[in-house]
């Protein structure tokens, strides 16, 4: 079995993890569980591009039990658990390519190491599989049926592919189900993100202005959590309708360039690139914390920070301490890069049970249709968003209201008035 890690011997420390971490995915067992028996997955060949943490593996584990043929790599450098790639590889037989901290050409180099498994669906994070099918790896385009994504950047991109007419297969966005964007990114982004920051610092939140870039669900979350924590939250934004919404939220929302003149803590969280730039490098307090939650690490500009550092040296495991020519410092947290997997171990396994609850179900779905999708970007099935959302609610002893007859037909008349 071809595999690339860091270490085997860390193997028996990743699967206790592991099995921690499948403890609070109670959705995702149940349907391993399912999966183990019925083996919707026989036979297909499965390319996966996701952070390799706890959570992935217990997802990897069901796919596995549902039959498919998996090869797994990261979407990210720095988000790797290198004792969970040993565990995958050492104890369920999974090939893994992925190392934290490996560099840009060995991270390339695993994602064509999972393209060579010449799989029938693809499973990303940020589509930097999607993408190299498409422009270095083409001739392996006609083995693929369908993919999905899981995170708002590689959304973004593959609408981009679908609308320029590039897109080659269709993709399901794992990221527009409810069950994943107001929970996962919202609740499980908003606690990592603070994690990350507080593992990395261990600076006091309360009474700090804290600087959210973008009021997406992630901003929503982040914002939340770091004023239940005592910080006085600024919001910047460029979308009228999300800066009215903090409005009446009530945060602060301003300039990026008015904020760089009060913020103690940044966080970064649009998907978009240059968020924040030299112009507001230029205006930040000595000491101020700079860091991002976006999936990429475009969202600060870091060359243009360089070019305004006089000496750079590591202060901490995650951050690194830029002195400017003026005197100041910069404080830049997991080299830019997702804060909350980079210096913290990402989302709680309790909201990634939902996301990869929605995954699996997708997958499935592709795989058991009689007839292909055609090409474009699909929302999840609404029956899959449902399904997990019901079964979330039961894991928690929750149940809810169901309609009477009288009601069902009321809401779907249109003469029944006062």
């Amino acid at each position: 079995m071809e595999y690339d890690i860091k270490d085997l011997k860390l193997a028996n420390q990743g699967q206790s993890r592991i099995e921690w971490a499948k403890q609070s995915m109670p959705v995702l067992n149940k349907i391993k569980k399912r999966f183990s028996k019925e083996k919707p997955l026989k036979g297909v060949r499965l390319g996966a591009c996701l952070h390799v943490t706890t959570e992935t593996a217990a997802l990897m584990q069901t796919l596995k039990a549902g039959g498919a043929s998996i090869r797994l790599c990261a979407s990210n450098p720095l988000s790797t658990k290198d004792n969970v790639a040993a565990s995958l590889v050492k104890h369920d037989k999974i090939p893994v390519f992925a190392i934290t901290g490996e560099s840009n050409k060995t991270y390339y180099k695993h994602i064509h190491a999972v393209i060579d498994l010449k799989p029938n669906y693809t499973m990303d994070d940020g589509a930097d599989l999607i993408s190299t099918l498409h422009s270095e790896r083409k001739d392996f385009l006609k083995h693929v049926s369908g993919g999905t994504e899981e995170t708002t950047t590689g959304i973004i991109r593959l609408r981009s592919m679908a609308t320029a007419g590039v897109l080659k297969y269709p993709i399901i966005a794992v990221n527009d189900a409810n069950t994943k964007h107001l929970f996962d990114n919202r609740y499980g982004t908003g606690q990592s993100t603070l994690d990350g920051i507080i593992r990395a610092t261990n600076r006091l939140i309360a009474g700090c202005t804290f600087v959210v870039s973008g009021y997406g669900w992630c901003g929503r979350g982040v914002a939340m959590r770091a004023r239940g924590m005592g910080a006085n939250v600024i919001i910047t934004e460029v979308d009228p309708l999300k800066a009215l919404e903090a409005v009446m939220d009530g945060f602060s929302v301003m300039p990026m360039r008015k904020a760089a003149k009060t913020g103690h803590i940044f966080c970064t969280l649009t998907g978009d690139t240059n968020v924040i730039t030299e112009s507001h490098f230029k205006l930040m307090k000595d000491g101020a914390i700079v860091c991002n939650s976006g999936h990429f690490n475009v969202e600060i500009d870091l060359p243009a920070l360089e070019k305004m550092t006089k000496k750079k040296r590591q202060v901490r495991p995650s951050v690194e301490e830029h002195l400017l020519k003026s005197g100041r410092r910069i404080n830049v947290l997991g080299q830019g890069r997702l804060v909350n997997l980079a210096a913290a171990e990402g989302h709680p396994s309790s909201v990634m049970d939902m996301s990869f609850a929605n995954q699996a179900l997708s997958v499935e779905y592709m795989v058991k249709r009689k007839s292909p999708l055609p090409v474009q970007v699909y929302p999840v099935p609404e029956q899959i968003d449902k399904k997990i959302a019901k079964e979330k609610l039961a894991t928690m002893n929750v149940s809810i209201d169901t309609l009477t007859k009288e009601q069902r037909k009321y809401l779907s008349s249109w003469d029944m008035g006062t």
